[in-house]
């Protein structure tokens, strides 16, 4: 049975995803195929929308700790543990560099130092991506909906 705060919890943590998905596309796309405009337009639509991206993966972490209850085990030890990695990753790189890159970008200064933390960004990222797809896989596995042998179908 679903419950509501599991149903937050799912909810939660697949904006999350979706929100650093879209970021680093977006990123991707203008660092690829635009000029200097696009990589601004794609900065300050991360910067301002990172508020959305904090709350939600907030949610997801503070319902996670609430299912996993006082002595979490097994899966939900390890999502627990992978969602301290993905906050850490993620309050002390991430936003941090989003912020530091749009305001290199509104300087027009893309140097050496913008495209050395453009690369750790999209490193730290990815390392988000991964392990927030690990704490799906392993929700999904807590649930039932999921098991080892479906996996390897997959």
């Amino acid at each position: 049975m679903r419950t509501p705060l599991r149903l937050l919890h799912a909810i939660a943590g697949f904006v999350g995803l979706v929100i650093i998905l879209r970021f680093l596309g977006s990123t991707a796309y203008a660092e690829l195929y635009g000029d200097a405009a696009a990589i601004l337009a794609a900065k300050s639509c991360i910067v301002w929308r990172l508020p959305v991206l904090i709350v939600a993966l907030a949610v997801a972490g503070a319902t996670g700790f609430a299912l996993a209850g006082a002595s979490p085990r097994g899966l939900a030890a390890r999502k627990l543990a992978r969602m301290r990695i993905i906050a850490v990753n993620g309050m002390l790189v991430l936003v941090p560099a989003a912020i530091f890159l749009f305001w290199k970008a509104e300087a027009g200064e893309f140097d050496a130092t913008f495209a050395a933390l453009q690369t750790i960004e999209f490193i730290a990222g990815g390392v988000n991506i991964v392990l927030i797809g690990m704490s799906f896989r392993d929700g999904l596995r807590l649930t039932g909906r999921l098991r080892r042998d479906q996996q390897r179908a997959l």
